[in-house]
């Protein structure tokens, strides 16, 4: 969905059945989906759906007002309600006009929140596992939802087929974060930047791997720093000797001059 679209209602029951005598009772799991949402360009859609044990069962149709059977176990129940063409009439009317209506003053009270916009932080890290090196493309902490997130090699889109897609999923704090994912060979990973496209970014925003400096460097750079530090106390403690000796000589002199 984009981000003006809004879920309504989403239901999970638990049911359990009476088995044959003899055998303990068993538990399924009864999905149902119900409510509306509205797209970018106001435009509105109902859906009522029903799942069982993880599977779909039932779908109502509002332009035909009756109910689409995804699993031949949903057929009785599916000739049952198409009995009743009244209940279908308002099913389809909660759908298309009660729903929307609904949503739409739901969407006008928290419209201040709904419209903001959260930029989103990129970081890009590496992993290296059986000779194969994988950068991954992090967006952080940005909202609304929508996000365009792609891969560019020596800057120049990446064909889709060779990208994982990416996924998108909600913080605690209301917003999103997203990944995508790309296997390279290793030591091109210099090649590859990740293209971020989202609406609180005023233009596209670009990452690469940085590839961590390394143990032998740092230590190279710490002992040059000793030695340089070590050299220039070394010549201040030199300088100050030498005035301390020619303080010395001059004093002797003077002493000489006085007993003559």
């Amino acid at each position: 969905m984009g981000s003006g679209a809004r879920r309504a209602l989403l239901l999970l029951l638990l049911l359990q059945t009476v088995a044959e005598p003899g055998l303990p009772p068993q538990s399924h799991t009864l999905q149902v989906i119900l409510g509306c949402e509205v797209q970018e360009d106001n435009s509105t859609r109902g859906f009522w759906k029903y799942g069982y044990d993880g599977q779909n069962h039932l779908e109502f149709c509002p332009e035909t007002l009756d109910w689409r059977a995804a699993e031949p176990m949903a057929q009785a129940t599916k000739l049952e309600w198409e009995v009743n063409k009244i209940r279908a009439k308002q099913n389809r009317a909660f759908l298309e006009r009660d729903c929307p209506e609904q949503l739409q003053r739901l969407l006008e009270l928290g419209r201040g929140v709904l419209d903001r916009r959260v930029p989103p932080l990129v970081k890009v890290t590496q992993r290296v596992a059986s000779a194969v090196s994988t950068l991954r493309c992090q967006a952080l902490n940005f909202y609304p939802q929508n996000i365009t997130m792609k891969w560019l090699k020596d800057g120049q889109p990446l064909d889709a087929t060779d990208v994982e897609p990416k996924d998108v999923l909600p913080n605690g704090d209301g917003t999103y974060q997203g990944w995508a994912a790309l296997a390279v060979a290793p030591g091109e990973e210099q090649r590859y930047t990740c293209q971020v496209e989202h609406p609180g970014l005023d233009q596209p925003l670009t990452a690469a791997w940085e590839a961590p400096v390394s143990g032998t460097l740092v230590i190279g750079v710490i002992s040059g720093i000793a030695v340089c530090i070590i050299l220039l106390f070394t010549g201040i403690l030199f300088r100050i000797l030498r005035k301390r000796r020619a303080s010395r000589g001059a004093m002797g002199d003077y002493v000489l001059a006085e007993c003559k």
